[in-house]
């Protein structure tokens, strides 16, 4: 993997600025996106470490933005090897007491925002036959959980698109898979009570949450030569919750 272009989509705290630092800390070029406040902090240590990246503001759910998103990283680096579909949202609530509006909101970033970039983005694998697709669903979706069936249903769609999207592209030698975190530290579950994680802790065999760095690594991985024959899988990193 030398100087491969990363698009990492919501990059700005957790899993995607665990990505985007890995990645950068590896000489890649690396494309910081984030839909609100441009994350200082992680630009501050891209910057410490001299990489070549760039940040570009942009909320994936809506095409043009995604479309843009991908245009900017061809004008600045030529091309694109690798996205990672990690932006996300939550709006947790029982089904009976869920309103619409945020049912949808979730679908739209989380599911219909990995399809914008995916569209957006294989356009160029495609064309120059090559290219690593790497999205970031989640034990919810392939397990379920009260109180977020929105999140759920999402995280399950876009195990369906990746399945979907592997076939599409396999013979254009563009692989694409999905990395399904369990519980990890984020500021997602930094606001659960500890009364919250302990429950969680005992439906996790391996009895701890998982780090940012371990979907890093798993990522990194699959956006390499050496996973060149991996292509339509999900992949569990959860401590063994989903056995």
């Amino acid at each position: 993997m030398e100087n491969k272009t990363c698009i990492i989509t919501g990059s700005s705290r957790g899993i995607g600025a665990a990505c985007a630092l890995y990645f950068a800390e590896r000489g890649h070029n690396v494309v910081v996106n984030y839909s609100t406040k441009e994350p200082a902090e992680l630009i501050a240590k891209l910057e410490a470490m001299e990489a070549s990246f760039i940040s570009v503001k942009g909320d994936v759910s809506i095409e043009e933005d995604a479309d843009r998103i991908v245009k900017e990283t061809l004008e600045a680096f030529g091309t694109v090897d690798v996205l990672i579909n990690n932006a996300g949202i939550t709006k947790d609530n029982l089904m009976l007491r869920m309103k619409a509006d945020d049912f949808r909101k979730v679908i739209d970033v989380n599911l219909i925002g990995t399809f914008n970039m995916t569209k957006a983005a294989s356009a160029v694998m495609m064309k120059k036959r090559t290219g690593s697709i790497i999205n970031i669903s989640s034990v919810v979706g392939v397990r379920g959980n009260a109180g977020q069936a929105n999140y759920a249903a999402s995280k399950a769609g876009i195990i369906g698109l990746t399945k979907s999207v592997a076939k599409e592209l396999a013979k254009r030698n563009v692989t694409c898979n999905a990395i399904a975190p369990g519980f990890i530290e984020t500021d997602m579950t930094d606001v659960l009570s500890d009364k919250v994680k302990e429950r969680i802790l005992m439906d996790i065999p391996k009895g701890t949450l998982g780090q940012t760095e371990d979907i890093a690594h798993l990522a990194y991985f699959l956006a390499g030569d050496k996973s060149h024959y991996i292509t339509g899988q999900v992949i569990a990193v959860d401590g063994g919750m989903s056995m």
